[in-house]
């Protein structure tokens, strides 16, 4: 972003307010296509008319909100990921050693049934 010209920062900082708009008035419950539009097209011509003089703080604005954004996605990935596991009761530490696991019990294994492949 540092090479980005401040038309392109003021952009991309628009775009990451409408993103948490978006978020935080759906959560409410107060999301409105209307709001959207108003909100989007004040934010736009507010940040595009400052964009030169507020270069670096959309620089670092825009740095912070992609931090922010990767961090939820990277904490919610991994929570899809735990529950997925729970949901399939996968146990990918062998915890527990019950028959609803998909995990292959190695006591059972006989020696004659493993091969020697070359």
């Amino acid at each position: 972003m540092e090479l980005s010209s401040p038309r392109f920062k003021a952009l991309a900082v628009s775009a990451g307010f409408t993103f948490w708009f978006v978020i935080i008035t759906s959560s409410i419950g107060l999301f409105t296509f209307e709001t959207l539009g108003i909100f989007v097209a004040s934010i736009v011509s507010i940040t595009q008319l400052i964009a030169s003089k507020l270069s670096n703080a959309l620089d670092i604005f825009a740095k912070f909100n992609t931090k922010l954004f990767l961090g939820i996605l990277f904490v919610f990935v991994i929570s899809l990921y735990g529950i997925f596991f729970k949901l399939l009761k996968i146990d990918l530490l062998r915890l527990n050693q019950n028959k609803s696991s998909y995990w292959i019990k190695l006591n059972d294994i006989n020696e004659s049934k493993i091969h020697k492949q070359y």
